[in-house]
C-alpha cells in the first residue's frame, strides 16, 4: 500500500483525516463486532494497516488526534 497525498489533509466537514476516518470507522466496526466491549489497542492497529500502512507510532498520534476531535 502506498500513502496517498491527501492522507493527512483534514476534511472541511469535520476536520478529520484520512487516516483518522479510517481509524474511527474500524473502531466503530470491531465495538459492533464485540457488542459494544472496549476494543483493544493492538486489535484496532491490526484491523487499521489492512487499510493503511503506517507505523505503531503514527496509529496511536492518529488515535489520539481523533479521539481528541470525536468528542468537540
Amino acid at each position: 500500500m502506498t500513502a496517498k497525498p491527501d492522507d493527512n489533509l483534514p476534511d472541511v466537514r469535520d476536520g478529520l483525516t484520512r487516516k483518522e476516518r479510517i481509524i474511527l470507522y474500524c473502531l466503530d466496526q470491531l465495538q459492533t463486532e464485540r457488542d459494544g466491549r472496549n476494543v483493544p489497542t493492538a486489535m484496532l492497529y491490526g484491523r487499521v494497516i489492512e487499510y493503511l500502512d503506517m507505523s505503531m507510532e503514527e496509529f496511536q498520534a492518529a488515535l489520539a488526534s481523533a479521539s481528541m476531535r470525536s468528542r468537540e
